[in-house]
């Protein structure tokens, strides 16, 4: 059913699991008034190595939406493939509504270095990393019929490039795309920003990285998936409209660390 209150609609990419920043994300706008559609592909999740997957994640997720109020709709999507996009935005805009705010959390990260990565492994992370962030954003701008002004683009991304050679390659084209919008969508009154969380504990850290982290993090912890929640609801909100083509870092001074 086509939304028809006031709530604005956000569609959040990479929400597959509830440890997610993907999910803390779609929590965090729900709760602030908006509407959520969110994307996952569950093959993904599931050959990767997360303590805390859940089959049930999208109901659980979706059921924590419905507290605060807010509509939502989930698609499954295979963001390596170039239709993907389009066949996103057609279903979610038919069951929602126009989407205001785009936030994109996907990502394809599997560890790997310059002399072991496969070509294989290459070209899928730059597919679903930066050619599906450079689709989605494009499928946004032709299908923008939002409030001038009211517009809002961010995308993750990440500086760690040793031993996870595709994965960082992948991450710095995303930049330089999503930046690029802060100046080629000006006419839609569109901002378009960057987030750079730093490591965000959901799941995947050893004891040692762990350990590695909170010594070289001023503030003494690991980030969590709400920090970078928290920082994706004021770039929605009407107070963060003024940040536009920023690369944020929000990572509790973790690349200023000492040791």
């Amino acid at each position: 059913m086509k939304n028809t209150d006031s709530r604005p609609l956000a569609l959040v990419t990479g929400v597959g699991r509830r440890a997610g920043i993907g999910a803390a994300v779609a929590d965090r706008l729900a709760a602030t008034g908006w509407n959520v559609a969110f994307t996952y592909w569950s093959p993904y999740d599931d050959r990767m190595d997360w303590t805390s997957a859940d089959a049930e994640a999208r109901e659980v997720i979706g059921t924590g939406l419905t507290a605060h109020g807010a509509a939502w709709h989930a698609v499954e999507a295979d963001l390596t493939r170039p239709e993907a996009p389009g066949e996103i935005f057609a279903e979610v805009t038919g069951a929602l509504g126009p989407v205001t705010a785009l936030v994109m959390v996907h990502c394809e990260s599997v560890d790997s270095s310059i002399r072991d990565t496969s070509v294989e492994a290459f070209d899928r992370h730059f597919a679903v990393n930066s050619r599906a962030t450079w689709l989605l954003i494009k499928e946004y701008a032709e299908r923008h019929e939002v409030p001038h002004g009211t517009g809002r683009i961010i995308a993750f991304t990440s500086d760690h490039t040793v031993h996870n050679m595709p994965y960082g390659a992948s991450k710095g084209a995303l930049d330089r795309i999503t930046l690029a919008a802060a100046e080629e969508l000006r006419e839609l009154g569109v901002t378009a920003n960057v987030v750079n969380p730093g490591p965000i504990d959901t799941g995947w850290m050893t004891p040692e990285l762990r350990d590695w982290v909170l010594a070289r993090t001023p503030l003494a912890r690991a980030g969590r998936p709400e920090d970078a929640a928290n920082l994706v609801g004021f770039l929605c909100s009407p107070e963060g409209g003024w940040m536009n083509g920023q690369l944020l870092e929000s990572n509790g001074g973790f690349s200023h660390g000492v040791g």
